[in-house]
């Protein structure tokens, strides 16, 4: 077989391409696919965290326990999805005092999810955590009385 020839045979490259090729593309999807589950993960941490504080604190018999029913609450959401704590809690109450009837609660939450596989020593200027906002807001009910 001349020299030209044997440059020119395509025999058996095919795999490779096709290892290649799949590997470039792979990882990155992979990377993507997870990385959207792990933020999707947290935002239902958020809205459940933010849900569940929101329907304790008004069911609370007073501002200083429902404080901390919330709080318990927030921690216990975060936990169900498998996230550590470091969410912040914002009560707002459309009246003076939050438990009056009739009033209005939002329960805010902001979580940073760290993406995955993104080592903590890594400085920079670009993100390696996405802030996520979750709000609920519940009406105090008519019947409540201070106990």
């Amino acid at each position: 077989m001349p020299l030209s020839r044997r440059w020119a045979d395509d025999e058996g490259s095919a795999s490779l391409e096709f290892l290649t090729v799949g590997l470039v593309m792979l990882v990155p999807l992979v990377y993507l696919v997870l990385a959207v589950a792990t933020i999707q993960a947290g935002a239902f941490a958020a809205e459940a965290a933010a849900r569940h504080a929101a329907r304790v604190y008004v069911q609370a018999p007073d501002a200083g326990s429902a404080a901390a029913s919330a709080q318990r609450a927030l921690d216990f959401a975060l936990a169900d999805h498998g996230i550590d704590g470091g969410a912040d809690l914002r009560v707002a109450c459309s009246a003076t005092p939050c438990l009056t009837r009739r009033a209005f609660v939002t329960v805010s939450v902001d979580l940073d999810v760290p993406l995955p596989l993104a080592p903590t020593a890594l400085t920079g200027d670009f993100p390696l955590a996405v802030h996520l906002h979750a709000s609920a807001t519940e009406q105090v009910s008519r019947f409540w009385s201070p106990r």
